[in-house]
């Protein structure tokens, strides 16, 4: 669709919204940037995570959910550190946050992000499960990350305009094909913007800028797995689109990612299951 569909006045206003709208969590922030230093130890990342209670419990129920963990179970975040790593941990701490953010008092728009939690929240779990599967396993956690943020954008668009319409700035009335040109014409930009304000490193802002494009670097892997499982949780009819008859097999990232029809079954059956996990 063509940008020039959404009123540029509505345009300016949702790009002109603060960095600082509820996105992230500052305790999952804080533990993403001290990762990023590659300077820290195990009792600093536990103290941290632990600066929120709320959060901290959410982390230690997610941690201890199959979809993460298995049988092995964890009392506290320090013991989920030690047995699960740094950035797994802070993985969970930033789905947890995502989760709480995903949430509005506006009925309309609530729909909208419980519905964009849902594909975020599998596509993450679907790009772990790869990893896990396919050869990568070395490469999980930044998969499950990239493809938690891949549509983060979507997100702030959203928390924009339940500011604006609380402001009385913009009206309430919208429908879902304005919304969804909203979109498409503005959440690559507005994701890329989140992370690159917030730090988050390269790899990410690559997926998030290349996640719908028609040219892309097929030899970027994680690329190729974030664009693999948008697509299935698509078929699957995760989130907001659902188009059934997606041929996964034949798509260029199953080619690059060497996926055969097995591995797709059994990824499609991961993504029913998530779509009514508790989180």
């Amino acid at each position: 669709m063509s940008t020039a569909i959404i009123p540029e006045t509505v345009r300016k206003l949702l790009a002109s919204q603060p960095i600082e709208l509820p996105i992230f969590h500052p305790v999952a922030l804080k533990l993403q940037q001290m990762l990023s230093t590659c300077d820290f130890t195990i009792d600093e990342v536990a103290l941290v995570a632990n600066e929120d209670m709320a959060l901290a419990s959410q982390m230690l129920k997610m941690a201890n959910s199959p979809m993460y963990m298995g049988r092995t179970r964890v009392a506290t975040i320090k013991e989920a550190v030690i047995r699960l790593g740094a950035q797994s941990v802070t993985n969970i701490a930033l789905a947890a946050s995502q989760a709480t953010a995903h949430a509005s008092g506006n009925p309309a728009l609530d729909r909208y992000m419980k519905a964009l939690w849902q594909h975020s929240h599998g596509c993450a779990l679907g790009a772990r499960w790869v990893a896990l599967n396919c050869g990568m396993r070395g490469t999980a956690d930044e998969n499950y990350l990239a493809a938690l943020l891949h549509d983060v954008g979507k997100l702030y668009l959203l928390k924009s305009i339940e500011r604006l319409v609380d402001a009385g700035v913009i009206s309430s009335l919208f429908d879902d094909e304005l919304i969804m040109e909203i979109f498409e014409a503005m959440h690559v930009e507005q994701g890329l913007r989140l992370v690159q304000h917030w730090n988050f490193p390269g790899m990410y802002c690559d997926v998030i800028m290349s996640h719908h494009a028609e040219e892309w670097d097929a030899a970027n892997r994680m690329l190729a797995m974030v664009r693999f499982v948008n697509l299935a949780c698509r078929r699957m009819g995760l989130g907001l689109k659902h188009e059934p008859g997606l041929a996964l097999i034949e798509t260029q990232e199953a080619r690059i990612l060497g996926i055969g029809e097995f591995q797709i079954a059994e990824l499609l059956e991961l993504l029913e299951e998530s779509r009514d996990a508790e989180v």
